[in-house]
């Protein structure tokens, strides 16, 4: 099929997706039975909401929305006064897929197998959501190469789907942004005042919610910056990292689809987002949500994306971050381009220095003042006790860490941050984090509440066996702020997930 609502320039696609961590079985029906089995025995409180994909009948075109939307019902059961007439429906989907979303007890979506037109019905999945420097290591740079080349975006609509926007973010003022494309179509629910050029449209899919789409997470704010953010100069964390802050497409139009709540992100509404975005006028599509691998006729992003691409949209959609472990891939459909993290050749160093005058890299964002002077070291599973071991909270209320640097293990389910926190409040002045075997190398700048660095598994190995080779283990850290120059950058963080083999082979 022709593409009426065109297309954004190839060069500018492959830069969205170089750097952007976003994130259908078609169905064809025949007119359905117009009777209904009773429903006496149905228990009208186990209902839940159900994807119900159809075969549209042959030689029928619905022209009107209000047909499809017609015989969309008459695949539903009866309402019933016990339920107080509350309707059923929760989407009716027209461009992404053929089907709706309705609330169904198990019974009732087992009775639409009988119908004519009936392609499969199941219950939706709740799905989980998965830079200052980057541009210029990506050989991107204002006013020259492959920025210049495909116009910085401009004329491009990038459809969000995620927890929604901040809009007074200093990313998505329109200077220098020029108004949408006359194909236009979509809304903006938030005030008057806060849609512009940059930011053309804004709307809420969250079942349940009538409140405009502010982003209560910052997640949607992330990745709608990352990939159509405007410059930002000075931008900068802790006074680290400071530069000039851009998405991949600057000058390019943000249309945001809240589709993910407190509880997470529900097919229904995913669906129903990217169905609205194809009438809107997107170009592009950005997800930075999806769940665990799963067959392509039970992932419902796969089937919304083969619709969408059928629209002359493309599709882009993050990995996820559940690596490293088999079938932990998301969005792996081949008609998305699925974008995993990688690093980049920036670090916000923090040093770890052992007594015996030893170095190893780390990473922490928090670097206050401290002096170089060594300091007792002591690795806090000593004993044996692995909730010390990862220092969860209270766990070392009996252990002697006063004024001591405190080596602690990640993992455990507990937040880094947590763990400095623990270090502190037994007396321990810092903490030297270590990755597990399975984080490899992989390190994170975070905002510790005490002095903090963050080291690989090898050198977290290595300061243990350091600890246990001298009767008075010493250490301190030292902070060097920004580095730039990083020589193994870029290399793949160990949550980047991996493949399933049978999804390859099958498809």
């Amino acid at each position: 099929m022709e593409n009426k609502m065109g297309r954004p320039n190839i060069p500018l696609l492959f830069i969205l997706t170089i750097a952007c961590m976003f994130s259908f079985t078609l169905a064809t029906a025949h007119e359905p039975e117009s009777s209904w089995e009773s429903n006496a025995d149905i228990d009208q409180s186990n209902l839940d909401t159900y994807i119900v994909h159809l075969n549209q009948p042959n030689r029928r075109v619905f022209t009107h929305s209000e047909d499809l939307e017609s015989w969309y019902q008459s695949f539903l059961p009866p309402t019933t006064t016990s339920m107080n007439k509350q309707s059923r429906m929760v989407y009716s989907y027209r461009n992404v897929i053929s089907g709706f979303a309705a609330r169904l007890s198990p019974q009732e979506a087992k009775a639409l197998e009988k119908k004519d037109g009936f392609v499969s019905a199941r219950p939706q999945k709740v799905l989980p959501l998965h830079t200052t420097h980057s541009p210029s290591f990506l050989g991107l740079h204002q006013n020259l190469g492959f920025w210049q080349g495909s116009n910085y975006g401009k004329g491009v609509i990038i459809g969000v789907l995620d927890t929604g926007i901040t809009p007074s973010h200093p990313s998505f003022s329109d200077e220098g942004v020029p108004p949408p494309p006359a194909k236009w179509k979509g809304k903006c629910e938030l005030n008057g005042t806060m849609c512009n050029n940059k930011l053309i449209g804004a709307r809420n899919f969250v079942s349940g919610s009538t409140e405009p789409p502010i982003d209560d997470e910052g997640h949607g704010t992330h990745t709608s910056s990352t990939a159509a953010g405007n410059y930002v100069e000075g931008a900068n964390v802790f006074c680290h990292a400071n530069g000039t802050a851009a998405g991949m497409a600057p000058l390019a139009h943000l249309a945001i689809y809240k589709v993910c709540g407190e509880t997470g992100c529900g097919e229904s509404d995913i669906l129903a987002a990217m169905d609205t975005a194809v009438e809107d006028g997107v170009d592009v599509l950005s997800l930075s949500i999806g769940g665990w691998s799963s067959p392509f006729f039970d992932d419902g992003i796969a089937i919304g994306a083969f619709g969408a691409i059928q629209k002359g949209i493309f599709v882009s959609c993050s990995a996820g971050n559940s690596g490293p472990v088999n079938a932990s891939l998301s969005n792996e459909a081949p008609w998305i381009l699925t974008v995993g993290a990688s690093t980049i050749d920036r670090s916000i160093r923090a040093m770890a220095v052992l007594g015996n005058l030893v170095l190893f890299d780390g990473e922490s964002l928090f670097q206050p003042p401290m002096s170089f002077d060594l300091l007792p070291l002591v690795y806090a599973g000593t004993n044996g006790d692995q909730n010390a071991a990862l220092c969860r909270p209270g766990s070392l209320n009996n252990t002697d860490v006063e004024g001591k640097v405190v080596l602690c293990e990640r993992g455990g389910g507990i937040a880094r941050i947590a763990k400095g926190q623990t270090v502190k409040d037994a007396g321990g002045v810092a903490m030297i984090l270590m990755n597990q075997e399975q984080d490899g190398y992989s390190t994170l700048a975070d905002a510790h509440v005490l002095p903090a660095t963050h080291v690989g598994y090898k050198a977290g190995q290595d300061i243990k066996a350091y600890i246990n080779s001298t009767s008075s283990p010493m250490a301190t850290i030292i902070f060097q702020g920004t580095v730039i120059g990083v020589d193994y950058a870029p290399w793949l963080p160990h949550s980047l997930p991996e493949a399933l083999a049978w999804q390859a082979q099958a498809f």
